[in-house]
């Protein structure tokens, strides 16, 4: 499978991962982009190559990952997602038109979110439950067209399935979304899921320079939309 890296130098690689393309190894024991990456390196002549894993995607959703090629700088990528200095925005496609909110500022969601380990999905709870994490985003209508919408999300927090439990609960559920979105059996079901990680900031681990990256999402989907 051919790697699209998006930038790399001696410190860290920032790349696109493919939708359906598992972060980390799974039970499945489908290639994964960690060992692919490693692959690259090795086929590039690192005799010993590192990739240091710093945040990760679902296995169905798309989209841009930096990873460290050293140490330090995962220990200072990890740095920045845990005081949320990096910045992440994603585009989905919501399956409800929402002409009324083409014109609006961007919208805070905050949510308290609870994991289910058992069934791989999370809900939202009250904020009074001790299980519950906070989760928060904004979300901006940005294109309507053919019964749905596209929205960008910018993330505040990362919590398991985030995007997708808040768009299901407050806004519209999103297409191809087989956990969270009741329409998914008409509008597209096994056609893989229309959220993508599509800009990334973060702050250089070796220069301290302000970094972005941003790359659009291809496939059936988006064509009417990106």
């Amino acid at each position: 499978m051919e790697l699209n890296i998006l930038y790399e130098d001696k410190d860290i690689l920032v790349c696109e991962k493919l939708p359906g393309v598992p972060v980390q190894s799974d039970k499945t024991l489908a290639l994964d982009l960690v060992n692919q990456l490693k692959n690259y390196l090795f086929e590039k002549g690192e005799t010993t190559p590192y990739i240091g894993l710093v945040h990760r995607l679902d296995r169905p959703v798309g989209g841009i990952m930096v990873f460290g090629k050293t140490k330090q700088a995962t220990r200072d990528l990890s740095q920045q997602v845990q005081q949320r200095q990096m910045e992440k925005t994603y585009l989905c496609i919501v399956t409800k038109e929402l002409p009324e909110l083409l014109e609006a500022d961007k919208m805070l969601l905050t949510d308290f979110l609870k994991k289910d380990g058992r069934t791989n999905t999370s809900k939202i709870v009250s904020a009074t439950d001790k299980t519950g994490k906070k989760a928060q985003l904004y979300y901006k209508v940005i294109k309507v067209a053919d019964g749905c919408s596209l929205v960008e999300v910018e993330l505040l927090t990362g919590r398991h399935h985030q995007i997708r439990v808040q768009m299901a609960a407050h806004v519209a559920g999103i297409l191809g979304d087989t956990k969270y979105n009741v329409q998914t059996e008409k509008n597209g079901r096994g056609k893989g899921i229309a959220l993508y990680s599509n800009s990334l900031t973060i702050m250089h681990p070796k220069t301290g320079k302000r970094l972005t990256f941003s790359n659009k999402p291809q496939g059936e989907y988006w064509e009417k939309y990106v």
